[in-house]
């Protein structure tokens, strides 16, 4: 009997612990968040804003560990913020929280949102079209307005223009560092955010066709929307000429042939070439050179592409 009353008592702790154990793992599921936050922006590094958001989020919790995605948006361009989020989201583990500030409307009524991704992923952004491409990319689970009332740095009412360090990095450090829930930043929307529209790839009556939503701005490769299952249409293989026609709303800024290559290497420095980036997207370069400042091509809405074998 002394033994079994032992044993009884040694199993209590035990059970308490058991219990503990899984209800933290059922909290940790509820919050997803992970303690990582990553900033972007169109503010550059010459000033202290980005400095300021940063001091923000530690200001929350010493413990956040804070990277970056870029600070070198060009001003106000939310259709490259939206590109460089789903450049780079997917490579980040599930409950990571984003904050991309490019807010040319600063202070007006554009609503200030956070989207749960299906993949996970939080997103701290004005939802001004920010969003576009990692709700469409990555799917839309939920969107939460930001209730300022509550998820607003203390004492920051009377500023207008800086809702990134006021309300933007104050509520994703809370919310990175499980200091509120994904309820908690405020009301559920429904699942749909303000979407930028652009040129998506197609083929057709033996034309693929595309937009240019980016480059590759390091070295002036000019990077499209153009994945392989619709270039694979023109049956053109490795080592192939591929006709390229690029347009400037509709004046022609480019035609020629480049060869469809792996990677740079596979042709003379100088050559022009054809391949698949990183992101198994169609691209045009040149081997130790820029495509984009040699035929003055750029990237946005207004610039698409024709593939013809």
């Amino acid at each position: 009997m002394k033994f079994t009353k032992i044993k009884k008592q040694s199993l209590l702790p035990a059970y308490l612990i058991i219990a503990l154990l899984l209800f933290s793992g059922k909290h940790a599921a509820l919050f997803g968040q992970n303690n990582i936050l990553v900033f972007q922006s169109d503010f550059g590094l010459k000033d202290g804003a980005v400095s300021a958001m940063k001091g923000v989020a530690s200001g929350v919790s010493p413990d956040l560990k804070l990277y970056d995605v870029t600070h070198e948006i060009p001003a106000y361009n939310i259709w490259e913020a939206s590109y460089r989020l789903v450049q780079t989201a997917p490579y980040w583990p599930a409950g990571t929280v984003f904050v991309s500030v490019v807010d040319p409307g600063v202070g007006t009524n554009r609503q200030s949102v956070v989207m749960k991704s299906r993949s996970g992923h939080f997103f701290v952004t004005p939802d001004n079209g920010t969003l576009t491409l990692v709700a469409e990319q990555l799917g839309i689970q939920e969107v939460r307005e930001i209730d300022e009332a509550i998820n607003r740095r203390k004492d920051s009412n009377e500023s207008y223009t800086f809702h990134g360090r006021d309300v933007y990095a104050f509520t994703a450090a809370r919310l990175a560092a499980k200091a509120i829930s994904f309820e908690q930043v405020g009301k559920k929307l429904p699942a749909g955010v303000v979407s930028i529209p652009y040129q998506k790839a197609t083929f057709e009556n033996g034309q693929v066709k595309g937009g240019i939503p980016i480059l590759d701005i390091q070295y002036g490769n000019v990077w499209t929307n153009i994945g392989k299952e619709v270039f694979n249409k023109l049956n053109i293989k490795i080592g192939e000429d591929v006709t390229v026609l690029v347009y400037n709303e509709k004046q022609k800024v480019y035609k020629g042939k480049v060869r469809y290559v792996n990677t740079f290497g596979d042709v003379k420095e100088g050559e022009n070439v054809g391949y698949f980036n990183s992101l198994l997207n169609f691209s045009l370069g040149i081997n130790m050179g820029s495509f984009s400042e040699k035929y003055k091509v750029q990237s946005g809405n207004e610039w698409s592409i024709v593939l013809t074998k």
